[in-house]
């Protein structure tokens, strides 16, 4: 259930927009103003803001930045008030909903910060086996680590196992530690009080205070860095947390999942990650298989994913055509699910005709995926099966190598720049998506970009940005 701020008056448009987010399911807070506003953040937190534009989007998004709140704006207002959304979009907000706001938009966008609500869709024997375990398990308070690839569902499982759980009513808090720095990192999960930093002008309370009664997902736990660790350890240990500039521990009931694409046993005996704290995430483990290991959720995954976003873009719902289901069951998703999401996304808004089509499906290129999928098969488990490209009717067996045969003779550095721009390009200018997609950090990535485009090479824009703002990673 997200957790949906909306500064401004309630008697227009905007109450139309607050009304759809409560039918869509999200947990409404309101602020008259942009101050206002900011002091609901400090305090309770959200996983979205609609900010009407006839307040200071741009100080509201500068004091965010200042405190260290990380949290999405969505700029509100009418059509014809072209001024006032350019000057938001430049400030830093991901979008402008126009208003009157139109439901599907609203939806797409709760969507987008909240996860995905509903039951994760299963028909693989695998995967089926593995949901009723994480129900089994879910009414325990008991730690989870949730393992698996970039983009097999990690999240999604978590909100289902939340919502099977005796916490089901209280909070369920996500937050990706890859994807912020390390200073910031520490404020979001532990809060800060006033004067702990320069921007600290009030207290605030961070994502363990927020999921306190509920869950707190720790996505991608493997990159946090190791002075947090020790942190975190304790919140688990003590039940209690230290603000930042604290003077007394903060009591805590908080139920932890924690999730990771790597390997946390092998970065245990590279030193990488504490030992101590990965027993205690651990106590139950579960692991996702990936895609191409359970080939019989392929189909009805992109089945559910062609309904949801022709809904969703207001289009016809069409079938996918045997040619195109033939397609999508030989390919090798190195991305997973995500990778399937964002194909079948395309494929809705570029088919012709009454059927889906193998002209509208946009898949990665041969010379992608043999890079991509070389590190991945090598990370796996003995024990796991093997991938679906062997054991359904493939493309034709020179296919892999031309793929690889276009390496030979390239530097690595080239071939590097192209894999990690046809990535990012593929997971339309995400960079967190493309991190994962690659398997290196956030940080890694936005250096390399810094490096592609001090040489001149054009980097995919940010989502949600202008192509001014698209310099900053």
């Amino acid at each position: 259930m997200a957790r949906v701020l909306i500064i401004g008056s309630l008697e227009a448009e905007l109450g139309q927009a607050a009304r759809i987010a409560v039918a869509r399911g999200a947990r409404l807070t309101v602020a008259e103003g942009a101050a206002a506003g900011l002091a609901k953040l400090r305090a309770d937190g959200a996983d979205l803001v609609l900010c009407d534009v006839t307040h200071d989007v741009g100080w509201l998004i500068s004091c965010l930045a200042e405190e260290r709140i990380a949290c999405p704006v969505i700029a509100c207002g009418r059509p014809n008030d072209a001024d006032a959304a350019v000057r938001a979009i430049r400030a830093g907000a991901k979008e402008f909903l126009p208003l009157p706001p139109d439901a599907e938009l609203i939806a797409a966008m709760l969507q987008t910060v909240a996860g995905e609500a509903d039951k994760p869709v299963v028909k693989d024997p695998a995967m089926v086996a593995l949901l009723d375990r994480a129900t089994q398990i879910a009414r325990a308070d008991a730690s989870v680590l949730i393992t698996g690839e970039s983009g097999t569902g990690k999240e999604v499982l978590a909100r289902h196992m939340h919502a099977a759980s005796r916490r089901a009513n209280g909070p369920f808090v996500a937050l990706n530690c890859a994807a912020l720095p390390e200073a910031l990192l520490e404020s979001e999960l532990f809060g800060h009080e006033k004067g702990a930093f320069s921007g600290a002008v009030a207290a605030r309370k961070g994502k363990f205070e927020q999921a306190n009664g509920g869950t707190l997902l720790l996505d991608e736990i493997g990159e946090m860095d190791p002075r947090l660790q020790a942190k975190i350890l304790r919140a688990i240990q003590e039940r209690e947390i230290d603000r930042l500039g604290g003077t007394a521990p903060i009591r805590v009931d908080v139920r932890i999942l924690a999730a990771t694409h790597r390997d946390l046993q092998a970065e245990v005996a590279k030193g990488r990650f504490r030992e101590d704290l990965y027993f205690r995430l651990a106590v139950v483990r579960l692991r996702i298989p990936a895609l191409r290991e359970r080939p019989a959720d392929i189909l009805p995954l992109a089945r559910y994913f062609a309904e949801r976003y022709a809904q969703a873009n207001g289009l016809p719902v069409r079938m996918l055509s045997p040619e195109a289901e033939g397609m999508l069951l030989r390919h090798a998703w190195p991305g997973n699910v995500r990778e399937l999401e964002n194909a079948l996304h395309r494929a809705v808004l570029l088919a012709e005709g009454s059927m889906i089509g193998t002209d509208a499906i946009e898949l990665m290129a041969p010379a992608a995926v043999a890079a991509m999928a070389a590190p991945i098969t090598a990370a796996m488990p003995e024990a796991s099966p093997p991938p679906i490209t062997q054991a359904l009717p493939a493309a034709p067996q020179a296919a892999q190598p031309r793929g690889a045969a276009t390496l030979v003779g390239r530097r690595m550095e080239e071939v590097e720049r192209e894999l990690i721009l046809e990535t990012l390009s593929h997971c339309l200018g995400n960079r967190t998506r493309a991190a994962e997609m690659l398997g290196i950090s956030i940080r890694t990535l936005r250096n390399k970009l810094h490096e592609y485009r001090a040489a001149g090479v054009p980097v995919p824009p940010i989502p949600g940005q202008m192509p001014a703002s698209a310099t900053v990673d």
